[in-house]
């Protein structure tokens, strides 16, 4: 019995591996984007045995910018208040318009705590969302915000495979957060592509 689940389990793999090259090939001639609403993920798990959990489907739109406080600095090192000040003053702060920003310090300057703060205040009326650190902080609490609103329990029971490649900027963590949120619900987890998935994750029998 164990030999024939596991023949049914490698059926479901390939099957899906098709399903796969068919979405792909739909988005290249429809010149569609990848990103899907929620009524279509729901419908593709009520339909599905074995699911492929995207994380390039929760990929926010906009432009990422990172902000080099170094810019300011005398030689990249030294925080001259008074100057600082005139500079952010004279920034055109509206170009930054409903980006997603992170603002970092890309030398070794020690910089104190309200440099990043007023910068903050100068792009609150503009950006979508601030952070300190780097693009990849950026993504990694992009990705946080959406994976927190987004009901699970829709893959109870069901067997999936976390994809792993991805043609978008999805940092690591991300993946953690994924795996962290489907494994109260799902029967089995997976990780990589359908064709060549390493096992994660199986509920245990009763």
């Amino acid at each position: 019995m164990a030999v024939v689940g596991f023949e049914k389990e490698k059926d479901d793999i390939l099957i899906f591996k098709v399903r796969i090259q068919l979405r792909t090939y739909n988005l290249l001639t429809q010149n569609r984007q990848p990103t899907k609403s929620m009524d279509e993920i729901i419908n593709k798990v009520a339909n599905s045995t074995l699911i492929v959990f995207d994380l390039e489907d929760y990929y926010q739109k906009g432009i990422r910018t990172e902000i080099d406080l170094s810019q300011w600095l005398l030689e990249g090192f030294l925080l001259r208040e008074k100057d600082f000040r005139v500079s952010l003053l004279e920034h055109n702060w509206e170009k930054y318009q409903d980006h997603f920003v992170a603002i970092t310090c890309k030398t070794d300057a020690i910089v104190p705590a309200w440099a990043s703060i007023l910068i903050t205040m100068y792009l609150a009326p503009f950006a979508k969302k601030i952070i300190s650190g780097n693009l990849e902080n950026l993504e990694t609490s992009l990705y946080q915000d959406v994976l927190a609103t987004i009901d699970f329990s829709i893959y109870e029971g069901k067997s999936l495979i976390i994809k792993g490649c991805s043609k978008k900027p999805v940092p690591t963590s991300a993946y953690l957060f994924a795996a962290k949120y489907l494994q109260p619900f799902a029967k089995s987890i997976m990780y990589g592509e359908a064709c060549s998935a390493v096992p994660l994750y199986k509920t245990k029998k009763k």
